[in-house]
């Protein structure tokens, strides 16, 4: 978006309370990753946390333990739709913003020849919903896509834009 940005990293363990549906879900760990930052924000500082989860009937679907689980997850995303839900939070020293968007992706029926070329080639094992939509499964997998693309890729940038644009 043109910023100069600082990426910071730190440890946050992504559990939340079960009782939450699944925008809430989204939107607590974005929170609960800004609350990590140990540092102050100064005056003319943003920071900007964002979780995304992949939701299937229902069901959140997490980043995949191992090989077979984003086999699993793949073939239970293939031929369905399913909802990308991003909760975003934006913390100045005197503002906290939290928001989510959601994007509806439907995939196309996938192979085992595909499912496993992917996990072999591509590594989803830092993704939700074993996917990375910008990837070659994204290229051609996903028959349609509703809501913001970027979204999907784990930053709204629509939205955020717009936020950032009221700040």
């Amino acid at each position: 978006m043109g910023f100069d940005v600082t990426v910071v990293t730190c440890e946050c363990e992504e559990t939340y309370p079960k009782n939450l549906s699944a925008s809430e879900v989204a939107m607590f760990l974005s929170q609960k990753k800004a609350a990590a930052f140990n540092g102050k924000i100064h005056n003319n500082e943003i920071l900007i946390s964002a979780d995304t989860i992949v939701v299937l009937k229902d069901k959140i679907l997490g980043k995949p333990k191992d090989r077979n689980d984003a086999e699993s997850i793949l073939n239970d995303l293939s031929n369905q739709e399913h909802k990308v839900i991003t909760g975003c939070c934006i913390r100045t020293a005197e503002k906290n913003i939290v928001f989510c968007e959601q994007t509806i992706v439907k995939f196309a029926p996938l192979n085992s020849e595909e499912i496993n070329y992917y996990i072999e080639k591509y590594s989803p094992f830092d993704k939700a919903g074993a996917y990375g939509v910008q990837e070659w499964i994204g290229m051609i997998g996903i028959e349609r896509l509703q809501g913001d693309y970027y979204n999907v890729m784990g930053l709204p940038a629509h939205r955020l834009w717009k936020e950032l644009k009221e700040i």
